[in-house]
């Protein structure tokens, strides 16, 4: 297939499309639950977190004008109950913070979702502090491209994001998305610093918690979502996020009981999305390569329940088996097959690392 070069060549060509002609029919599901079929939505990653440290407002704005139709901010909080953006609570892997000596007394262990990890946590620094830090990449051995951003940019607020939306949908002629994750949402309502309150009032603040708001609230934890639907009466869609094996936190019930048929119509008194990890739509042989699909995509649009499945990737080490390209697992391989297979599944979107070519696979199907 093509190389690297080509696949940023390919998908700049394609990233034109949504911006122009486009623009009037962008993807969303209205409406509430179920309706109908709608353009596959193509959910910037953490933005285009595999051309820039991901969370970072670069990041995010790149996914924009690559063609992503929505922004995926994880959030999390800090001391004085500020929503930042950042994959985990636990920041020494994202930001500069281990090589500040100032901080070096901040190093703790913390135990999160039963796991003692120990590291620098988001909720012992106020906004103030967090934002004298620079944002790193996270998986730099993948993404060595990445690392010459390191340094460069702050940690933002989930304030900061919805502005960046709001130039970017002016700049670019059309209505982009967000699509915020509430990250480990027990653990920091445990530690009395809740996200579903901040959330709420931050999307009612800039007119977003409305039917018809181009927003998507997710979770793996599906007690909050109840919570968010039962007791903040939210009016944007709800996305329940399911792995492929275990639980969600403080939750006896596996994912794969809640993606049964029966568990599925239950859900969908209250959700409007499944997330699945992508392997819960197409799982992988033991050989590594793709098998046959699941029924999870057809018996979730029978509960009324949309399906956009993540992460889509372009590094071989991502990849299924034969669609890797030579043994680099750094090096970009047939990324735009696996997607535009994984969109004839029928699934309503995917949340991608690399929007642009997303958004190339997508006008393939």
């Amino acid at each position: 297939m093509a190389d690297r070069r080509q696949v940023l060549r390919f998908g700049a060509v394609a990233a034109a499309a949504p911006a122009l002609a486009g623009a009037a029919s962008a993807p969303a599901w209205a409406g509430g639950h179920g309706g109908t079929r709608t353009r596959s939505l193509v959910v910037g990653h953490r933005g285009a977190s595999g051309y820039r440290p991901e969370h970072t407002l670069a990041s995010y704005e790149l996914a924009g004008r690559l063609g992503a139709d929505y922004l995926e901010p994880d959030l999390v909080i800090t001391k004085d109950g500020v929503l930042v953006c950042r994959h985990e609570p636990e920041i020494g892997g994202t930001t500069d913070v281990a090589s500040r000596p100032e901080f070096a007394s901040r190093k703790r262990t913390v135990v999160l979702d039963g796991v003692s990890v120990t590291g620098w946590w988001t909720q012992d620094f106020t906004l103030a502090e967090l934002k004298t830090l620079r944002a790193v990449e996270r998986i730099p051995a993948v993404r060595q491209q990445n690392t010459i951003y390191d340094g460069r940019f702050q940690v933002p607020t989930f304030q900061e994001v919805l502005d960046l939306r709001k130039r970017l949908s002016r700049e670019l002629d059309r209505d982009l998305g967000v699509f915020p994750e509430t990250k480990h949402p027990t653990f920091f309502q445990n530690i009395g610093l809740g996200l579903e309150k901040p959330l709420v009032r931050t999307l009612r603040r800039n007119g977003l918690d409305r039917r018809g708001a181009k927003v998507f609230i997710q979770s793996f934890e599906a007690a909050n979502l109840r919570t968010l639907a039962d007791e903040h009466r939210v009016e944007v869609p709800l996305v329940f996020l399911t792995g492929a094996t275990g639980s969600p936190f403080n939750d006896p019930r596996p994912y794969a009981d809640y993606l049964t048929p029966a568990g599925l119509k239950e859900l969908s008194e209250f959700i409007d999305g499944l997330g699945p990890e992508k392997s819960q739509i197409i799982p992988r042989k033991a050989d590594g390569t793709l098998g046959a699909p699941t029924s999870l995509v057809m018996d979730a649009h029978s509960a009324g329940i949309k399906v956009i499945p993540y992460t889509f990737r372009a590094e071989n080490s991502f990849l299924p088996a034969e669609l890797r390209v030579g043994a680099d697992p750094t090096a970009y391989g047939r990324s735009i097959d696996e997607q535009v297979t994984f969109l004839r599944t029928g699934i309503d979107g995917l949340f991608t690392d690399n929007p642009d070519i997303s958004v190339l696979a997508r006008s393939l199907v």
